[in-house]
């Protein structure tokens, strides 16, 4: 970026974000897509440019920037393509057909027997062309078209803003009276769903505690809160109880391009068991969580720890330097594993998660 005001502003708040990301201060998928939406709005904003490339390129360092800073939040790197991918789509509608300027009046009228009132009146609607490169006006280029970016921009922050009304919405399609559901850990996705489909059905929730986060016992508290049958059971007895479950809900972190997903720790634990029994697995995540990337990592988890003291204290003595402890935040669950991806956009088999994927990104932007 040049060295003028406007850019160091954009740096100052670019690096305020890639610390917080890199302390863990910001967590959870749907965080840090709004924060980094918010950073590239402001960047957008603020930048000066005179074509599509630079504007891409610096929308590109800035993404780079954030997702080295957190690789493994990657919703980050999923909006900044979303934007990237706007962008694009803005700029090829725009140069089809000239963007629509309207300059306005204010007249005064009066209506017979009413007091005099001011309106706004459009005096004149001029159709301005996209012109890149103009050497008599070069801002003219990011004039015309900043204002359409940021229309579109605030679109995919609509799209976050409601992302667990949009899921939620069809549930009582998904779960039927007098089922038993089976879920694990805390995921907001999964308890809006839960808590919407509980205004329609009358059905009972077993809720896995999630050792050693225990995530699920907030989930338990929350959804009884809420009238709805619920049960907390150790992780140990998800095999044990599968048997009766008539479905499994899990949430996800991110959602890869092979159909796979990383869920939070011990999904893999009751997909596994689900499969044994033949109950179906349903995963509900917004869209955003759609990664153009595939499981480089464990063939059974991401490489994300958390302290192993919370699995196997220190204070154990001679068996802590007799083993391996790892504390995995999530596991990598595979797509045979999984029936049904519930989004804000439908309903989608993980077979067809590549062919979304194509249509929501562009493909130079797969790897930032």
């Amino acid at each position: 970026m040049a060295s003028d005001p406007q850019s160091a502003a954009n740096q100052r708040i670019v690096e305020d974000l890639v610390s917080r990301l890199r302390r863990r201060q910001l967590v959870g998928s749907r965080a840090t897509a709004l924060e980094t939406l918010l950073v590239l709005r402001q960047v957008v904003s603020k930048t000066r440019f005179s074509n599509l490339d630079q504007l891409v390129n610096v929308i590109q360092s800035v993404g780079r920037r954030l997702v080295e800073a957190q690789p493994k939040e990657h919703s980050v790197g999923n909006t900044v393509r979303k934007v990237l991918h706007h962008i694009r789509e803005e700029y090829h509608t725009a140069s089809e057909q000239p963007i629509v300027e309207s300059s306005f009046s204010i007249a005064k009228f009066v209506l017979q027997g009413q007091p005099r009132k001011q309106a706004t009146i459009p005096r004149s609607e001029t159709r301005v062309p996209l012109k890149e490169n103009d050497s008599n006006d070069p801002d003219s280029f990011a004039r015309v078209l900043k204002p359409v970016l940021m229309e579109a921009i605030q679109d995919v922050f609509d799209e976050l803003e409601t992302v667990y009304d949009n899921i939620s919405k069809n549930a009582k399609d998904h779960i039927h009276s007098d089922e038993i559901i089976l879920t694990l850990g805390m995921s907001r996705t999964v308890q809006s769903f839960l808590k919407s489909a509980a205004h329609y059905r009358n059905y009972t929730v077993i809720v896995a505690e999630t050792a050693p986060s225990y995530g699920g016992r907030e989930m338990a508290a929350s959804l009884s809160s809420a009238g709805i049958s619920t049960f907390l059971v150790p992780d140990s007895s998800i095999y044990a109880l599968m048997s009766r479950v008539n479905k499994v809900i899990l949430g996800a972190h991110a959602i890869l391009a092979n159909g796979g997903m990383f869920a939070t720790s011990g999904s893999l634990l009751a997909a596994t068991a689900a499969r044994s029994y033949s109950t179906p697995v349903v995963v509900c995540a917004g869209q955003f969580k759609l990664t153009p990337l595939w499981n480089l990592y464990h063939e059974y988890g991401a490489l994300d720890f958390g302290d192993p003291n919370a699995v196997l204290g220190f204070e154990e003595g001679d068996l802590v330097n007799k083993v391996d402890v790892v504390n995995p935040y999530y596991d990598y669950v595979r797509p045979e594993l999984l029936d049904v991806f519930i989004t804000n956009y439908g309903d989608h088999p993980p077979s067809s998660i590549y062919r979304l994927l194509k249509e929501t990104y562009d493909d130079e932007d797969n790897e930032l």
